[in-house]
């Protein structure tokens, strides 16, 4: 009988033809079915399954047309011949055969012996892979999925697959990026941060991460001095790090990073003026030309990470550092991770035409460009204005959820001070003494709370552990309040 070999438990949240074509695949790859004998009728797996004919039909006949199956009047549906390879072989038997190449005596390669680097021993700032299951989940740096524009995505698919129109997008561009996507970045998203660039200036990155990795790999070696800000983006200091950079440590008070003469003896400069990483201080107007004061009197090159630079749910967000850059010395940074959804992972890149020039040369010996389909996408994602209505919606939505938290923080956690952030995505809080953060996270994980202790942010050899950071991007705005009540129980417990 057909459940002796075969069996599906359906998903809501998938199509019926998807999740039984996808089986059905499966099970013949796997030698599931007996090589001469027809597949269940379609009344017969129907009935198996609960689901209609007419859904085991149409997926029968896809397969039909794949080449996985074939059809014989009268008789039904046959595994096609290519596949009619009977059980995979057990395990005991495979393990049992002789690997092409084994010869007595020999063992395998010593890796760690072999490895000129080991990215594995350096700390990241680390989520939980099952963030979605928690109750409450002020993650940072993930979003609610059902706030996606998914039917204006879908149109933009549509429209890229429409018969007749261009296709270059199928092609390899070995260094470039698509055109479409740099004049809609040129025109259309720069501007709104004060910046005019050329289209030689823009480079398509895999998120601004990846932006980072680029610029280190150009830039940076032994003997280069970056400063950067402590709390900080861990990554950064990671990717700089790789590349043997000595890496200068600098503190970041109520308005940005702090400039001083340890800060003047660096190469390069990486801050984050809009939104620092993670108390989500705005450099202040005095400190933003301090700084500028300072990267022209030392020769400096200032890298500007501008992570969210279209989400600021401030009335006034000020500029970014590039749009006061005459000379060439920002290279700035951004990608849509933070408003749009952060698995598309894209980005982009403004600097001087010579640079941009060689971070293309360097990319396109890594993986030649971000994949051209994505980029068109985006790029009629934005001719078309379907990303400002959707920014529209989603800042709304966001500084809702922001006052909602900023309002239960002060209710439930009046204890714990936090950085004034005003557009920030995120809260950036100071615990009580002698509260521990990562057993606070631990303890509120427990009650279905999920935050994020603040120690990996700090870069010394003894990070400071009574700071935690509250995303709410993530969770459901009913939850917050609840949330928050009953993280302070908790603190209140540990």
């Amino acid at each position: 009988m057909i459940e002796h070999y075969f069996h599906l438990d359906f998903r809501h949240e998938r199509g019926l033809q998807e999740q039984l074509r996808e089986s059905l695949v499966h099970a013949i790859l796997h030698g599931i079915f007996p090589p001469d004998e027809p597949l269940p009728s379609c009344r017969q797996l129907s009935q198996q399954l609960a689901v209609s004919r007419n859904t085991v039909a149409l997926v029968y006949e896809s397969l039909l047309d794949k080449g996985y199956l074939q059809s014989r009047p009268r008789s039904g549906y046959y595994l096609h011949p290519d596949y009619r390879r009977g059980a995979a072989p057990e395990p005991a038997r495979e393990a049992a055969m002789p690997r092409p190449g084994a010869h007595a005596g020999g063992h395998e390669p010593s890796w760690s012996k072999r490895l000129q680097r080991q990215p594995s021993l350096r700390q990241g700032v680390l989520r939980p892979s099952n963030w979605r299951q928690y109750d409450y989940p002020f993650v940072y740096g993930q979003a609610d999925p059902g706030t996606f524009p998914l039917q204006a995505w879908r149109r933009a698919s549509r429209e890229l697959l429409r018969a007749g129109r261009d296709t270059t997008w199928l092609g390899d561009a070995m260094d470039q990026d698509d055109p479409e996507l740099i004049e809609q970045l040129r025109t259309r998203v720069l501007p709104k941060r004060g910046i005019r660039a050329a289209p030689g200036e823009i480079l398509v990155t895999l998120g601004s991460q990846n932006a980072l990795s680029l610029l280190a790999m150009l830039l940076m070696g032994p003997g280069v001095r970056v400063g950067i800000e402590s709390p900080g983006f861990r990554d950064a200091w990671n990717i700089f790090g790789m590349q043997e950079a000595d890496v200068s440590l600098h503190g970041v008070d109520e308005e940005g990073i702090v400039i001083d003469e340890r800060l003047a003896r660096c190469d390069y400069v990486y801050a984050m003026p809009s939104h620092q990483v993670p108390t989500g201080v705005t450099m202040s107007a005095a400190r933003r030309t301090r700084l500028w004061s300072q990267v022209h009197r030392h020769d400096q090159v200032l890298i500007e990470d501008d992570y969210d630079a279209d989400l600021d749910l401030s009335n006034h967000p000020p500029p970014a550092l590039k749009a006061d850059d005459a000379h060439g010395r920002v290279i700035y940074l951004s990608s849509l991770s933070k408003c749009l959804a952060p698995g598309l992972r894209l980005g982009y890149l403004v600097a001087d035409e010579e640079l941009v020039r060689e971070l293309r040369a360097l990319r396109r010996l890594m993986y030649r460009h971000p994949p051209l389909n994505n980029q068109r996408m985006l790029a009629i994602f934005l001719a078309q204005g379907d990303y400002d209505a959707h920014l529209r919606r989603f800042r709304d939505a966001q500084a809702r959820k922001r006052d909602v938290l900023g309002r239960a923080i002060d209710r439930h956690l009046g204890a714990c001070g936090y950085a004034d952030g005003a557009g920030a995505a995120a809260f950036w809080l100071n615990a009580p003494a002698g509260v521990n953060t990562q057993k606070l996270a631990w303890a509120a994980s427990r009650r279905s709370v999920m935050i994020e202790p603040g120690f990996r942010h700090f870069f010394e050899d003894a990070p400071q552990d009574q700071h935690f950071r509250l995303g709410f991007q993530a969770i459901a705005e009913d939850r917050i309040e609840p949330g928050v009540s009953l993280l302070a129980e908790v603190m209140e417990r540990i």
